[in-house]
């Protein structure tokens, strides 16, 4: 676990795939509510990680939502960090990186708003998560924006990753995710993004 000097800093931790970071931050409440940093790039960049903030994005879930799991094949890649602002979700991270050394692994990491945790998922990295509160707010950052032709999805339910999503009813999926081609689908036609080093 690498963290920076002091008590009041963002405490990185490298979880099971592969440059995927979880990243903690104190939580200071009163009967006022709560305020947190959920982001500061100069701990992010201690780990030899550079990234600049091209797109922020907010989602909305209702209880049983499920979204994904979605990647990108952007030339100069999509990296992101994401939490949650209010309610709890599951979120799911899968390697879909070929030539990875955690190829096809899968990281669960509960989230709720005020718990002082985000994610850093490296260019990719398959991302979905499953509301798990009547209403959830995801805020995520990317390194690229978005681009039609480069985001691609894998199907939530493929019977290859066999993800054990959180769902207390019927999932509730867009007609893009429910079409979504599985994992050989996408190794056949080649479409899975590729593993590059880190320097």
């Amino acid at each position: 676990m690498a963290s920076t000097e002091g008590c009041e800093e963002l405490n990185l931790e490298e979880l099971s795939i592969t440059g995927l970071y979880k990243m903690t931050s104190p939580v200071w409440g009163d009967d006022r509510g709560f305020f947190r940093e959920w982001f500061k790039l100069p701990e992010l960049n201690e780990t030899g990680i550079s990234f600049i903030a091209a797109q922020a994005n907010l989602s909305r879930s209702a209880r049983n939502v499920v979204r994904g799991l979605h990647f990108s094949v952007a030339p100069e890649g999509q990296a992101k960090v994401v939490t949650c602002a209010e309610g709890e979700l599951v979120d799911v991270m899968v390697d879909l990186r070929v030539g990875s050394p955690t190829f096809g692994k899968t990281e669960f990491i509960t989230l709720r708003g005020g718990d002082g945790v985000s994610l850093y998922l490296p260019s990719g990295i398959g991302h979905g998560f499953c509301a798990t509160s009547d209403d959830a707010v995801l805020v995520y950052l990317l390194s690229s924006t978005y681009n039609s032709t480069a985001e691609l999805e894998v199907h939530p339910f493929d019977s290859e990753l066999m993800v054990p999503w959180p769902l207390s009813g019927e999932a509730i999926l867009s007609d893009k995710d429910a079409a979504a081609p599985s994992l050989a689908d996408r190794r056949l036609d080649n479409t899975l993004p590729k593993y590059e080093q880190p320097l």
